[in-house]
């Protein structure tokens, strides 16, 4: 665990890099699952689709607590003081804001999603193998008010993904400040 007066590092240390690239690559998978699997018609391949999505959802939610749990321990870098002095104080804003709502995400968009599947009365087995808890008890109502939540929340995180890699997009090509390699694997 990182002090307060320990210096931070300058750059993302091999954990943190890792399970940004992971949660990012499955998140996007996620979602684009997501949207195809909702336009399919009834089908086997709908139902395999839904239980994958919902498989991968809970991993994701694992994998945000353990994200988050590193977080709360391991001090970030700070942002280089060249890239701090150019970067508007809206801008400043924005970079903290959206990772806040990110991660408060990473946690909301699954537990919506377990909820509405507990409400609907179709249960979790992850990978087929473990029954999990219904979140909710199953109500037909219910569901019918979180399933746009979910559906509203995912949107919200398939934007402020947009944006976080906007942001990033921006940094390498047009700054050229170097800010993304923060968080690129260690060469050599």
């Amino acid at each position: 665990m990182t002090t307060a007066s320990a210096p931070r590092p300058a750059r993302y240390g091999a954990t943190a890099i890792a399970l940004h690239w992971i949660m990012g690559l499955s998140i996007v998978a996620v979602i684009c699952v997501g949207w195809y699997m909702t336009g399919l018609p009834f089908s086997p391949q709908r139902l395999k689709l839904y239980n994958w999505h919902k498989w991968a959802g809970v991993a994701i939610l694992a994998l945000s607590v353990l994200r988050l749990l590193w977080r709360l321990t391991h001090r970030p870098p700070a942002l280089p003081a060249a890239v701090l002095a150019a970067m508007p104080r809206w801008q400043q804003a924005a970079h903290h804001g959206v990772h806040y709502l990110m991660y408060a995400l990473f946690l909301i968009v699954p537990l919506v999603g377990w909820a509405y599947s507990s409400a609907a009365g179709f249960p979790i087995v992850f990978l087929g193998l473990v029954p999990l808890p219904d979140f909710v008890p199953v109500s037909p109502a219910l569901a019918e008010a979180i399933k746009p939540l979910h559906a509203i929340s995912a949107y919200a995180l398939t934007a402020l993904v947009v944006l976080h890699v906007a942001a990033a997009v921006k940094h390498q090509l047009i700054d050229r400040d170097g800010l993304v390699g923060r968080m690129l694997p260690a060469r050599g």
